[in-house]
């Protein structure tokens, strides 16, 4: 059995986090495993509150599961302290860590501030330099790289610029910038490009948080990296065109579509309905 690991807050709504870390895990048929990074009080509204988890009880977390079962991939999301990024640092290379996707969640899509500022030097010098692979949007990018992205081509040169900075190999989603969503991937040596067209909605929470734990997913199963990029990117577009208006404000994406269509199953959107 393939298994991949998540570390990352917790999202009460379900649709980003954690809950959907684990939900992309079992759709792509990998048993999920997780260590708890923060608490969030969260709906499709917003972020309202966050409660960080000491750095012991994460490294405890850690060892719990190194310590006992085989870890095909590892996927880092949201790590809102130095203290966390520091623990984080201090024990990841002793377990070896394969295929080690770093999503650098950084701000909430309701604006809410997911990373302290004094956190983002050591993600960059601390934690990058482990990962496998670093999925940051466009303004997580910016952040990173320190200078504005607008066009294809400084997506092309932001993820250059990461993979300089320690990163095995840099995903720049681009859903921030106009016409087709283009995702640019550098591997090292070379630049490929992603497309799909842009999905008309505003149903879209835990977008980013599912599209690193479906690579990590495929990457867990021996998938090689373009493919893997390939594959989850379609399996994300498909929850996108069927995410649901759950709440009162951004819904989320629907991990389990292609399941439930095989199955004969439908998520009502009518209250009432079963």
């Amino acid at each position: 059995m393939y298994t991949a690991l998540t570390i990352a807050g917790s999202d009460s709504s379900g649709g980003a986090g954690i809950q959907a870390d684990l939900k992309t895990f079992a759709a792509h048929g990998i048993y999920g495993l997780n260590v708890l990074t923060a608490v969030t009080a969260q709906n499709t509204c917003g972020v309202f509150a966050v409660q960080d988890i000491s750095p012991q009880i994460i490294k405890a977390q850690l060892d719990a599961i190194y310590s006992d079962i085989a870890v095909h991939a590892v996927k880092v999301g949201m790590v809102s302290r130095h203290a966390t990024i520091m623990a984080l640092a201090e024990v990841l290379p002793g377990y070896r860590p394969v295929n080690l996707v770093i999503d650098p969640v950084m701000v909430s899509k309701s604006g809410y501030q997911l990373l302290e500022s004094e956190a983002k030097g050591a993600l960059i010098a601390l934690l990058l330099p482990l990962a496998d692979l670093v999925t940051p949007n466009i303004p997580e990018a910016e952040e990173i790289v320190g200078h504005r992205i607008t066009s294809l081509p400084e997506m092309e040169q932001a993820a250059r610029h990461l993979v300089v900075l320690g990163a095995g190999a840099a995903l720049v989603k681009g859903g921030h910038l106009a016409g087709e969503a283009v995702d640019v991937l550098f591997d090292g040596e070379t630049i490929t490009h992603f497309s799909s067209p842009r999905i008309i909605t505003v149903h879209t929470h835990g977008t980013g948080c599912t599209l690193s734990a479906a690579i990590a997913a495929q990457l867990a199963k021996g998938v090689p990296l373009i493919a893997a990029v390939r594959l989850a990117k379609a399996y994300v577009s498909l929850a996108i065109a069927h995410a649901f208006p759950l709440g009162k404000g951004v819904g989320p994406t629907h991990h389990f579509y292609e399941l439930y269509e095989r199955a004969g199953l439908k998520i009502s959107t009518k209250v009432g309905e079963e």
